[in-house]
Order: C-alpha cells, then sequence, then structure tokens
C-alpha cells in the first residue's frame, strides 16, 4: 500500500446525504445544457462507473469497468481543467482551483497505480475504494462551493458550456450532454491495458 493509499484510507468518508444534498441544490441552480448541468451530468455517470467497477465479479468485468471509468475521469478532469478551472481562477477563486488541478493529478497518478494491479485480487478493490473516496470528495468540493461560486461570478456562462462540452468530446468522454440528457453508457477506452 502506497503512502498516499494510507492517507486516502485514513480521510473520514463524506456522509452520503450530504453528497445528495450538495448535488441537488447545484443541479437547482444549473441551466438545463449548461456547463454545470453538463458537470452534474458526468458527476452521475462517473458515481454510475464506480457502481460498475464495484459490481463487477469476473477480472475481465473489472477491467472492462475500470476501463469506461477511466474514460469518462480522464475526459471530465481534461475539459474542467482546460475550461473550467482557468475560469475559475479568472473569478477570482485561484486557490480553489490550484487545489482542483493539485487534487485531479493525484487522482490521475493513482489511476495509472491502479492499472498495474491485477484485478482479481483484493488489492485491486482496495484501490478502487481508495480513488473513489478522493473522487467523490472532489466532486463534493465543486458542487458544494467551487462551481457554485463560478456560476455566480464568471462571464459568458454559454461561452463555458460551448468549450466544456468541446473538451469532453474532444477527450473522447462517450457521452453526449447536447440536449442536457442523462449520460448513457459510453465505449470503453483503450487507453488503460491493466495486467491480470
Amino acid at each position: 500500500m502506497s503512502v498516499i493509499d494510507k492517507v486516502l484510507g485514513k480521510l473520514t468518508p463524506l456522509p452520503e446525504q450530504a453528497r445528495i444534498e450538495a448535488s441537488a441544490n447545484a443541479r437547482a441552480i444549473a441551466s438545463h445544457g449548461g456547463w454545470l448541468w453538463q458537470v452534474l451530468d458526468h458527476h452521475d455517470a462517473i458515481r454510475a462507473r464506480f457502481a460498475a467497477c464495484h459490481q463487477a465479479e469476473t477480472a475481465e468485468d473489472r477491467v472492462a469497468a475500470m476501463r469506461e471509468l477511466g474514460a469518462i475521469l480522464n475526459a471530465h478532469a481534461m475539459a474542467e481543467e482546460v475550461v473550467l478551472y482557468p475560469a475559475l481562477a479568472q473569478a477570482g477563486e485561484k486557490m480553489h482551483a490550484g487545489h482542483a488541478y493539485h487534487e485531479q493529478t493525484a487522482a490521475k497518478m493513482q489511476m495509472a497505480e491502479w492499472e498495474t494491479i491485477a484485478p482479481s485480487t483484493p488489492e485491486w478493490k482496495d484501490k478502487l475504494k481508495h480513488i473513489e473516496g478522493a473522487v467523490l470528495t472532489h466532486m463534493y468540493e465543486e458542487e458544494s462551493s467551487w462551481f457554485l461560486h463560478l456560476k455566480d461570478k464568471a462571464d459568458r456562462q454559454d461561452r463555458l458550456a460551448d468549450r466544456y462540452r468541446e473538451e469532453f468530446e474532444r477527450c473522447g468522454g462517450g457521452l453526449s450532454t447536447d440536449r442536457g440528457d442523462r449520460p448513457a453508457a459510453g465505449p470503453a477506452s483503450t487507453l488503460m491495458s491493466p495486467i491480470d
């Protein structure tokens, strides 16, 4: 177990009710199809992908579930890093933007480490839980605070929505939010190929 795993394992998980309320409050102020709406759709899809990883029983199913999770996490993170975090910094929230970049970098490093763990082992499930806890905490920070500030302070909200959508699709997220639809399962990414 890495040092980061030990730290993540000691973090107190957020109560599920707090996450649900933050997401509902953010959804209440989001414009249908706007950037915040898209982000919340992607957060819902990420939570569903984590659930699929937990439910996968065979090594092959675990790898497929992990690849789908990796595809949406990567596209979502890149869209936030290219579009939303710079806008957050420009809206006077530089500290939150910097913290967000740091957390996503740590998650990417953990995902890369997870790829090297045999999916048939208990360590694979342990790493899944650690990554999920960190990602859910990060999404809570966005939904309960950071992105509410951005929604309130940023100019040109329509441009943010268009640019966020473009970056997400460019990075192969596999979800369409053009009509504000709830996300459907996207294709599995071929970027990750864990060992057995």
